[in-house]
């Protein structure tokens, strides 16, 4: 004869207030953040979720997941200011949706802590610091980067022959009367792999 204790898991625990979901998801590709909202009562939770995320889902992930039970779900869709690119272009980005949930049982925040040394806060400021830059350094054009490069040899010689040209300690002869104007020989010495002759 079986005892009561044998009976399956199921059955020991609370069943759905709801009609179940058909869609057994075992591994979301989604995330939902559990936002701490202190003007909201207990019994309301805040959650940032994925645009194509529902009530009826969020109702059914917080039941199987977390085991708690949801009377009431508001959902909110916030619109992003419109920017412009730099082609001019306006654009928006995609928008931010947020539930509130209201539950059976209040649900209270534990206290903010007060020493961050154990969280290890000083390296994740530098790491967020470090990824801001390297994601500016990769918004920058190509025009830009190079603008903002170190000059190098070839500009540093050029600049100083411009510098010589300028104050008159030099005078500006072209290259081709420079070599006693033959075209071939000015061809020969920029290295252009064409045949140039006429």
């Amino acid at each position: 004869m079986a005892s009561k204790w044998s009976r399956p898991i199921e059955k020991l625990t609370r069943p759905a207030h709801f009609t179940k979901g058909r869609s057994e998801i075992y591994l979301p590709k989604f995330t939902v953040t559990f936002v701490r909202s202190p003007a909201l009562p207990p019994t309301f939770a805040k959650f940032i979720v994925p645009l194509n995320l529902n009530k009826l889902d969020i109702r059914d992930y917080l039941f199987h997941a977390y085991n708690v039970r949801v009377t009431k779900v508001r959902s909110f869709i916030t619109q992003s200011k419109v920017e412009v690119n730099e082609k001019g272009q306006k654009y928006r980005r995609r928008g931010k949706k947020t539930m509130t949930v209201e539950m059976t049982e209040p649900f209270i925040w534990p206290e903010e802590p007060e020493n961050f040394e154990i969280f290890d806060k000083e390296t994740q400021e530098a790491a967020a610091k470090y990824n801001e830059r390297a994601s500016r350094h990769l918004n920058l054009n190509k025009f830009q980067l190079q603008l903002d490069a170190p000059a190098r040899e070839h500009r540093k010689t050029l600049k100083e022959q411009a510098k010589a040209l300028l104050s008159g300690k030099e005078k500006w002869e072209p290259t081709w009367q420079a070599l006693g104007g033959k075209r071939d020989a000015v061809v020969e010495s920029l290295g252009s792999g064409r045949d140039h002759k006429r």
